[in-house]
């Protein structure tokens, strides 16, 4: 909003602002930030923006289709709200209003496993089933758990998320004192950071309470707070994980299954062959390994090795419904979006985040409008600037 009024948000990059203004330091930086040096997520969307449409004219667009289906369900638009650890922390109960946005735009949510509001609390919230998140825990007999809670909350699709065997360096977390032990006086300029936000202190930590793990109090009895959950959690991510666990998984989980994290073709095949309904073709949002390919340059292999085989689904990075238009031309079928929706909530709650999902909706009609494709089953490589013949190069190869 700069060099403007700013009477108004008129996308994401201005609601990221707005919460980046809202939110005390470290809880921004926590969302908004990524591992190491941050190379990997700014190149999601760096390499975004590098994928060019092709405008067309004069073709009928006067009625444009934008709803499709994954895994059977019908969505109003290809997207699906992302899990989002820590989300309540940035809003009063933030998943739920989150959820409710998501259902009045035609769309899912998907609770994370780290979600402050508990999966009943959100699915009581809304009439549209949510997914659910999971991680590959230590504990797997408390991973059961929270499989028969999804099932009992009627959760329409468990999404495995196999990227986090171990836990990247977050090098904002680390200068914000999220990670490791602070002297006293460090503590206090902490706290003087929250004081600073009287109005999260007022909505979220006094009104927003509990702020606890919902999902995982019965795993930490007696805890009250994120901190208390913590070190429980850090235990949990278990580097021993093979693709033979997700047997596992399916032995407990008889709904469809979304297997997130995949950046590799044999992976992707590997996924496949080892029954995953749905693949999310993700970096973590370039939280986890710096340096790793940005998810749209990932996309295209991915397409070529499992894409008759498997509904493909992408994050990380997209901030407009340009984006989606440039994931599905590429092969993607839907994407997930999480940092749009967190800086929404964070700045106007649900309001906010049913204001962005209308931006989306706006950008792709104008997007599909002038590329001249009236249908998103039609976006495919035909709707980026190249000949029609030959896949366009991925975003960042260099050309002679």
């Amino acid at each position: 909003m700069d060099r403007s009024l700013g009477l108004a948000p008129a996308s994401v990059r201005d609601y990221r602002e707005l919460a980046r203004r809202a939110l005390p330091r470290q809880l921004f930086d926590y969302v908004d930030g990524g591992a190491y040096e941050e190379r990997t997520m700014a190149a999601n969307l760096a390499d975004l923006e590098q994928v060019r449409l092709r405008q067309r004219v004069l073709r009928d667009v006067s009625q444009l289709t934008l709803g499709t289906t994954v895994l059977g369900e019908e969505l109003a638009l290809p997207l699906v709200l992302a899990p989002v650890g820590l989300a309540g922390m940035f809003a009063r109960r933030a998943e739920v209003q989150a959820a409710r946005a998501a259902a009045g735009a035609g769309i899912t949510f998907c609770e994370s496993t780290v979600s402050i509001c508990g999966l009943a609390e959100v699915a009581a919230a809304t009439s549209r089933p949510p997914w659910f998140q999971l991680y590959v825990m230590r504990d797997r007999s408390f991973a059961e758990q929270l499989m028969d809670r999804a099932r009992d909350a009627g959760c329409s699709a468990l999404v495995l998320t196999v990227d986090l065997s171990v836990v990247g360096a977050r090098y904002r977390d680390v200068r914000n004192g999220l990670e490791g032990r602070l002297p006293p006086l460090k503590k206090l300029l902490r706290g003087l950071d929250f004081a600073r936000h009287p109005r999260w202190v007022r909505e979220v930590a006094l009104a927003g309470k509990p702020l606890t793990f919902g999902n995982l109090e019965g795993a930490v009895p007696g805890a009250t707070t994120p901190g208390a959950f913590r070190d429980w959690v850090d235990r949990q991510f278990d580097p021993s994980v093979t693709w033979d666990d997700l047997a596992w998984v399916r032995d407990h989980w008889k709904g469809p299954l979304v297997v997130k994290g995949i950046l590799d073709p044999e992976d992707a095949r590997e996924a496949v062959d080892r029954g995953a309904d749905a693949i999310v073709v993700s970096n973590h949002g370039g939280r986890q390994l710096d340096g790793v390919p940005s998810t749209v340059s990932a996309l295209p292999p991915i397409v070529e090795a499992v894409g008759d085989r498997v509904e493909l689904l992408v994050d990380g990075g997209i901030r407009s419904g340009l984006d989606v238009v440039r994931a599905l031309a590429l092969g993607a079928r839907a994407c997930l979006i999480g940092r749009p929706w967190a800086y929404a909530v964070a700045a106007r709650g649900e309001r906010g985040v049913a204001h962005v999902l209308q931006i989306i909706r706006e950008e792709m009609e104008v997007a599909m409008g002038l590329t001249g494709v009236a249908d998103v089953h039609r976006l495919d490589r035909s709707a980026l600037v190249d000949d029609g013949r030959r896949p366009p190069p991925l975003p960042g190869t260099p050309t002679i």
